[in-house]
């Protein structure tokens, strides 16, 4: 996966920043006034289930002294509370086209803030990357507590903890309910979500612009391997050519070996600030030594940058937690996967520690018939595209697609190849629009129905190349997703899905089906069984990056007062012993960090677990379309994603009939002979 879906628009109540006070407004509220409160409502619309009542305690909880004196609430209670079930539904409907109203204006709005940094527009100027980073919504949260509607939706859709989600079932109104229930659970101000902003808008600028020049690499012979013009952006492109040079003999293995060189450069921070988004310089990232035109260079190294990028993010994150009285840990994977971060670690240690990947790695090696090295976390030699000539591909993909334009028209016909009819692969592409990107790609999605998704993916003179495509084609999947869990979704409250696991699951079954979308067909008789291993190759790299994530921000919270060379020598050290955990016992190889090269942990809080959880849902969508037959793909797909916003186990449960669990993709590996 490459940038993907991050830039969807998130609930702006839920984002925090770095500069918060020590101390946080008291609420002042009594119990008495809340036990008034109680008794009135009570009495006045004959509860017998106080449990309808809840509202009352999370509002007083919330409540400010700006707000108003304990009479005032009382008032405000006993005047806002909604008893009968048919006025309570129709304030939630209304309640739902009012935000579908704010939240997609500001969605608009972001996007054209942020267009210049996300597509290739020229030149970044300046004034593009203040723009970018202000967030017209920051003022938002501050407004809906100050006017009481914040105060009228708490009272009346309490929050409800995630055991009683599990117990909605289909009720789909309650679950509209629920959902509508979790937008203010915390009171944040204005000026933090504006400073997270800006944090999270640097972080971007900075990643968007890391391309390393693969045309002036020099191999630890001094010799150049790579094409004059190639630019490879990091990590994304620099992973991607690693595994586009599988099969390509000791002149791929070179060129794996090159990179991996450059990468642990920048993971170290050793990298020259010269080479960084420039051709001037030719480098040797073996002896970090650089050379213009013949001649020796003096290296300045990056140093800190890398980190004290990320370091600000997390400052930015943790500001939060005054306000909410968790962690931004337990809040992203509790509140926003809803699953909690110790089910999340179980999961993926469980995988990662299974005997099966033991196994895997054997049949690894033998197939590259040589010792693995760290980069082949990275193996692709399962796909048939690894087979297959890339510069062959790109040379077919530019042909079809010279511009975004031309990929634009041609979705319609992308989506009939995935099964759907022509009617409805006209009424979703009509609804994506494509631009190029600046970075490596990322789809945008719409938040109110006449509102386009975006599918963003890097086009470079000449044409779309096949890394290009591939990316395009798995983002396409996501605003699918994206469309279909807005526009045909009952309640405009459950558009989405469970968190961002699922949206990366329909990006990753598109993307396997790239090059059938091209017209090539795969014949081998193994298929099934290369299937299974590349899903478990795949998602044993992906679970690995995602623990090394998690402890990283582990750390972090342990000394929130670490300085930036800290953080860069506990990243080293964690990605070594993240490594040699889960690693070392298959590859035969201690202490690499090749783990910390992901770019999201500088810009994409957390985002990686998204990623592993996507791929087993994947896995597990797969097994049932297969079930279900191919020619029902489309009509499932169609099906599964107008669920929206259940959590995780109760969407997977409806959509497939069985719980969450990578236990199947493990059942699949013992078959493999």
């Amino acid at each position: 996966m490459k940038q993907s879906t991050i830039t969807l628009v998130l609930p702006v109540l839920m984002m925090a920043c770095n500069n918060a006070p020590k101390t946080t407004p008291q609420s002042p509220i009594t119990a008495q006034s809340v036990e008034t409160v109680e008794a009135q409502l009570t009495a006045t619309h004959s509860i017998d289930n106080r449990a309808l009542l809840r509202g009352v305690k999370q509002a007083a909880r919330l409540w400010q002294p700006a707000d108003g004196s304990n009479e005032e609430f009382i008032q405000f209670c006993t005047a806002n509370f909604i008893a009968n079930p048919e006025q309570k539904q129709a304030y939630f409907l209304r309640i739902s086209d009012y935000l579908e109203a704010i939240w997609g204006h500001y969605n608009e709005m972001s996007l054209q803030l942020q267009r210049n940094v996300h597509e290739a527009t020229g030149d970044l100027l300046p004034v593009d990357e203040l723009f970018a980073a202000y967030s017209p919504s920051s003022h938002l949260s501050d407004d809906l507590y100050a006017n009481k509607i914040a105060f009228s939706i708490i009272l009346n859709f309490p929050k409800l903890s995630l055991e009683e989600k599990e117990g909605l079932g289909i009720d789909r109104l309650a679950w509209g309910y629920a959902r509508l229930g979790d937008l203010f659970s915390s009171r944040i101000p204005a000026e933090l979500l504006q400073n997270y902003a800006k944090a999270n808008s640097d972080a971007d600028v900075y990643i968007a612009n890391y391309n390393i020049y693969a045309g002036h690499l020099l191999d630890k012979t001094g010799k150049k391997n790579f094409p004059e013009d190639m630019i490879l952006l990091s990590h994304w492109n620099l992973r991607d050519e690693i595994k586009a040079n599988y099969n390509k003999g000791d002149v791929g293995l070179v060129k794996q070996q090159t990179i991996h060189e450059a990468m642990k450069r920048i993971i170290s921070q050793e990298i020259p600030t010269q080479v960084i988004n420039s051709g001037d310089y030719d480098w040797n990232p073996y002896t970090n030594t650089i050379t213009q035109a013949g001649k020796d260079v003096a290296v300045k190294s990056e140093s800190t940058t890398r980190y004290a990028t990320f370091l600000n993010n997390f400052k930015a994150l943790h500001a939060i937690d005054a306000y909410t009285g968790d962690t931004y840990i337990d809040r992203h994977f509790s509140d926003d996967m809803e699953v909690s971060v110790s089910d999340a670690e179980a999961v993926l240690k469980e995988y990662l520690t299974a005997p099966e990947l033991k196994k895997v790695g054997q049949i690894v090696a033998g197939r590259l018939g040589r010792d693995l090295e760290a980069f082949d976390i990275w193996y692709d030699g399962f796909k048939p595209r690894s087979n297959l000539d890339e510069n062959a591909l790109s040379k077919q993909t530019r042909a079809l697609y010279p511009t975004a334009a031309a990929l634009e028209r041609d979705l319609p016909h992308i989506l009939t190849k995935l099964g759907f009819t022509q009617k409805r692969a006209y009424y979703l592409a009509d609804k994506i629009e494509v631009n190029a990107a600046r970075g490596s790609g990322h789809a945008w999605g719409a938040q109110m129905k006449g509102q386009k998704a975006h599918l963003r993916t890097r086009i470079p003179v000449g044409g779309l190349d096949y890394k290009g495509y591939n990316i395009a084609i798995h983002e396409f999947g996501h605003n699918v997703e994206q469309t279909l869990s807005l526009y045909d979704v009952d309640y405009y409250l459950l558009n989405g899905v469970p968190n961002t696991a699922f949206t990366e699951a329909l990006a990753f079954v598109f993307q396997k089906r790239d090059l059938e979308l091209l017209g090539i067909k795969d014949t081998d008789p193994e298929k099934a069984k290369m299937d299974v291993l590349d899903k478990a190759w795949s998602l044993y790299e992906i679970a690995g990056v995602s623990m090394l994530d998690i402890e990283i921000w582990k750390w972090l919270y342990a000394n929130p007062q670490a300085t930036v060379e800290q953080l860069k020598s506990a990243v080293s050290r964690l990605s070594k012993e993240v490594w040699n955990a889960y690693f070392a016992p298959v590859f035969g190889r201690k202490d690499e960090t090749i783990l910390a090269i992901y770019s999201h942990t500088v810009s994409y809080p957390l985002y990686l677990s998204a990623y592993a959880f996507g791929q087993i849902i994947e896995f597990q969508l797969e097994q049932h379309f297969a079930q279900v037959g191919g020619q029902n793909v489309a009509t499932e797909i169609d099906r599964i994603f107008r669920l929206g916003r259940l959590t995780p186990n109760q969407w997977i449960v409806q959509a497939t009939g069985k719980p969450l669990s990578a236990k199947p993709l493990l059942e699949k590996i013992n078959d493999v002979k």
